[in-house]
Parts: structure tokens; sequence; C-alpha cells
């Protein structure tokens, strides 16, 4: 082949490091099937020195899936529209108080589009400026590995339980996210527009568990950001469950933390990865493009209102 693959770090079982990925190998079948694999078994892929910026970026995600426009792009955004910026700029720039310092474009433990209910199944993240004084680092954790981790006793007690999950972009209100002294400073004026309208967008459900289809592992799929409560069980008893299990999910001990270098790009499988973004300081400016891969894992569906009932219903009354 030509490229080498090396273990991103040994305490883990996810993750992989790619070295020598020439672009013009990308149409080679053989190419494409080792890195499909590879992606499926170790969920997140750094690829280091590959050239060609932002053509290759959009090449290598199509090695994966088609590229979709993500529903929260700007309309009027200038990049290719493939391509979600994520910028944190000092004037316009969401910024939180996190453990009592001010983080610029801070971003929990997530997965994307979550609170809709396709979700893609993966993305490609290029640096386009990085910031001067360190920090704006991206971590991931795998879900797999946190089901393995699980006690018997919660494994068998969340099988068949749904979570709710809401568009809430104002980080600090959301109710199962775990940090100390979590305070909005400002959203930036994108993520303010969408949040006038964000009644337009329904509560959605996604299963607590579901089975990797080529691999047959099981994957603790919640995302501590956007999650309302257990459906049926927006309670306390579900909330308190809820909680312990977002506690676990985000254990650093688990996690892989990615310092950013000008020549990276970083895949990520979404259906099995929790990522978060460290922030910067917030007179620094931090610039990454990412692809959304399209994809849907068939599991999850919009939340009927009270009255309401299904097409698939429907077609059986």
């Amino acid at each position: 082949m030509t490229f080498t693959v090396t273990d991103l770090d040994d305490r883990l079982a996810f993750g992989s490091s790619v070295t020598g990925l020439d672009p013009d190998t990308l149409d080679d079948p053989a190419v494409r099937e080792r890195l499909r694999a590879l992606w499926i078994d170790r969920g997140v892929i750094v690829f280091r020195g590959v050239p060609g910026g932002t053509e290759s970026q959009i090449r290598l995600s199509e090695v994966f899936g088609a590229c979709e426009v993500h529903p929260l792009r700007p309309v009027d955004a200038v990049s290719a529209p493939e391509l979600s910026d994520i910028r944190y700029l000092p004037e316009d720039g969401d910024i939180f108080t996190v453990d009592g310092e001010p983080r610029g474009g801070w971003l929990p433990w997530h997965s994307d589009l979550i609170y809709v209910d396709s979700i893609n199944h993966g993305g490609i993240l290029r640096p386009v400026r990085l910031p001067e004084h360190g920090g704006g680092d991206t971590g991931f954790i795998d879900q797999i590995a946190a089901y393995d981790a699980l006690p018997d006793e919660l494994k068998e007690r969340i099988e068949g339980l749904n979570v709710v999950y809401w568009l809430q972009l104002d980080v600090s209100t959301a109710r199962f996210v775990h940090v100390t002294g979590l305070e909005c400073v400002r959203l930036r004026s994108s993520s303010a527009r969408i949040m006038d309208n964000v009644d337009t967008f329904p509560r959605v459900v996604h299963p607590l568990v579901f089975v990797q289809e080529e691999t047959g592992r099981k994957v603790l799929n919640l995302s501590p950001w956007f999650a309302q409560g257990i459906e049926g069980m927006e309670n306390d008893e579900g909330d308190e469950l809820l909680h312990r299990l977002a506690e676990h999910a985000v254990d650093a001990r688990r996690a892989y933390v990615h310092h950013w270098h000008d020549d990276d790009m970083v895949l990520w499988d979404n259906w099995r990865m929790l990522h978060s973004a460290s922030g910067v300081h917030p007179d620094d400016v931090r610039h990454l493009q990412r692809t959304t891969i399209t994809g849907d894992y068939a599991l999850g569906r919009i939340e009927l209102a009270e009255g309401q009932i299904s097409h698939e219903m429907r077609l059986n009354v």
C-alpha cells in the first residue's frame, strides 16, 4: 500500500495515524477499501502531511461517503458548499466561562447533528488558521469502549431506551453537560440568529444503545450536549440515570486529544465518537473547515407531538 498506519495512542483501542498518503491514489479501489475498513475499525484517523488543501480534503471525504451541506451552514458562507467553517473570531465568536476561565469557541462533548433524525456518518476537519497562543485542541472519546466499560446492570437497564434531543446552542443551559462554573458570555451572531428560530426545530429521538452493523459491537449512543431526557422517563428517575451515563461517557481517561498541526486532516466516525473543542483565548483566532459525510443509520426519528401519529402508523390504520 502507498501509506503507513500506526496507532494514535497505545492506551486506547481506537484511533490511527496515516502518513505517506498520496491523493493521486484515492481512486485506487484497494486504497479506498483499506481506508474505509480502517475507519470502521478505529473510528478516528489522523492524516498527516497530505498535500492539496481543500481539494484533497473533499476528495478524501468522498472515499467514505458523499459530502452534504450542513443544515446550519450560513447561506452567505464563502467556502465551497461541501465545507463548513468552524471559526472563532474575537469580534464575533461564542465565549463561555469554563472552570473560571473564558474560552472562545469552546464546545463540550457531543455528536454532530444528533438534534436531527438523520445523523451524518462523519466528517474531516482541516485547519486553516491555528491560534497563536495555544489551545484549540479537539478531543475524541469512543462510545464502543464506553459501552464495554459499563457495569452489566447498567447495560441491562438501558437496553431498548431512547434519548430525546433538541437543538440548543447556549451550552450553559445544557442539562447533562457536567462542567464546573459554566456560563455563557456571548453567542456569535449566527448562533443567536439560529436560536431566535429554534422553535422551528422539532425534538428528535435516538436509541441509547445501537449495534455497529459491520462489526456487531454495541455503541453507547449518548451525546450529553443537546440531550433533554430519556423518552417516557423525563422525570427524576430518568434524569438521574442520564446524568450517570453522561459522566461515564465523557471519562477523560478514555479520551484522545488532538493537538493540531498545519498539515493535519482528521476523520472521525460520528456514529460512535464523541468530540469536543478545548477553546482558545478570547483574543485569539481559530479557523478550521469541516466536511459533512452523509449517512443515516436509520434509527432516529422526529418526536411526535401529543395526538399525532406517524406516517407508518397511518398506513396501518
